[in-house]
């Protein structure tokens, strides 16, 4: 990998290996040039050994000496290269059909339960397309369905665009290594083919859910302490994954620093020497340890009238049927009160969480 590169739109070399890039005057040359190849200029960046005449082995070959710029591990430390276009990722046939079948789930099942749908969604600025825009009374979510592999940055630029425009970013992947684990709303489902996605057959969501916690740390909790080897006798809170069985991991850092290694400025064409991104394997980022921890002493009031565990609420479709007739509410709005379990409107714009009975217990005491 080349540790220079030409800018053609600036008409400056940079050197990979300086923290200012060899170019102190320019504010902001970093972040333009690792910008994902799609949302800059192709010719932005070029090989410095064909820009100075050279005989690039890339052009020789009857491709092109643009280039991009990404990370690599060198031992232990991570640095810039420069590689040669095109290593850019394009959908496979399969990415894609699996990519539509997911749309097209995710817009029949909210047109079932009465939202609005817009598939492929633009905004009024035209910068921003959403997959599947879902407007109900609570707001919108705007659904992606990524089956294909993309960067941690455009993840976070997508997500914020979306937020300035009052829509709630939720992404969708059957990869447990993909970057927008955790950089976004996300959730995870099986890997199947896009056969499957499309058919009526209910779809297990595997990842991206998690239940909120709240118990006193005593040697009878179900959970161990997570900040000492032995019950603290104090209060814990924290978003956990249904299962008690998987403890916490170690996890990588989110974004490793850069180490610059201030060489000169390297013009020799490494094109036939570049090889695929040696780094490893894909680390899952899809880990039990993001979990939100937070301990206290005492429990607030509120606390001790809430359960620490969801209710279930346990109907056959005709019982549920007569209960929405009492209710006058859709059957699909019906839900247990998270008190006492008694079958409430719960779902749908401002309803309660609770029955008027343990509401009005709850005003008494």
């Amino acid at each position: 990998m080349a540790n220079g590169v030409y800018h053609t739109g600036c008409d400056i070399e940079i050197n990979l290996t300086r923290e200012d890039l060899g170019n102190p005057d320019y504010d902001g040359l970093l972040e333009e040039i690792i910008r994902p190849v799609g949302e800059r200029p192709r010719h932005l960046l070029q090989c410095l050994k064909y820009r100075r005449g050279g005989q690039c082995q890339c052009a020789r070959d009857g491709k092109t000496p643009w280039m991009f710029i990404r990370r690599q591990r060198r031992d232990d430390t991570v640095v810039w290269v420069a590689a040669h276009l095109p290593l850019t990722h394009a959908d496979t046939p399969e990415e894609s059909d699996k990519h539509k079948a997911m749309k097209e789930r995710i817009a029949r099942t909210a047109s079932r339960h009465g939202l609005d749908v817009q598939t492929e969604a633009r905004s009024d600025d035209g910068r921003v397309i959403t997959d599947v825009l879902v407007t109900g009374a609570g707001g919108r979510i705007g659904w992606e369905a990524q089956y294909s592999p993309i960067t941690a940055g455009t993840v976070r630029r997508r997500s914020q665009r979306a937020r300035e425009r009052n829509i709630a970013p939720l992404w969708v992947t059957a990869d447990v290594t993909s970057d927008l684990i955790d950089r976004a709303p996300w959730t995870r489902v099986d890997d199947v083919p896009w056969q499957r996605i499309a058919s009526p057959l209910a779809m297990i969501i595997r990842g991206g859910v998690r239940h909120l916690q709240i118990w006193k740390c005593t040697t009878a909790s179900e959970r161990p302490c997570p900040e000492a080897a032995r019950a603290c006798d104090r209060w814990h809170s924290g978003w956990f994954l249904p299962a008690l069985g998987l403890g916490p991991e170690p996890r990588p850092a989110e974004d490793e620093p850069i180490t610059y290694t201030e060489q000169v400025l390297d013009s020799s064409c490494r094109y036939g020497e570049e090889r695929p991104h040696t780094s490893g394997p894909r680390l899952q980022r899809e880990m039990t340890s993001a979990t939100g921890l937070h301990t206290f002493d005492q429990a607030p009031d509120r606390t001790l009238l809430e359960p620490t565990r969801p209710i279930a609420l346990r109907l056959t479709p005709r019982e549920r049927l007569t209960v929405a007739a009492e209710l006058r509410c859709p059957p699909g709005e019906i839900g247990p009160c998270m008190l006492c379990a008694t079958p409430i409107h719960r779902y749908g714009p401002r309803s309660p969480k609770v029955c008027s009975g343990c509401r009005a217990s709850i005003t008494i005491h």
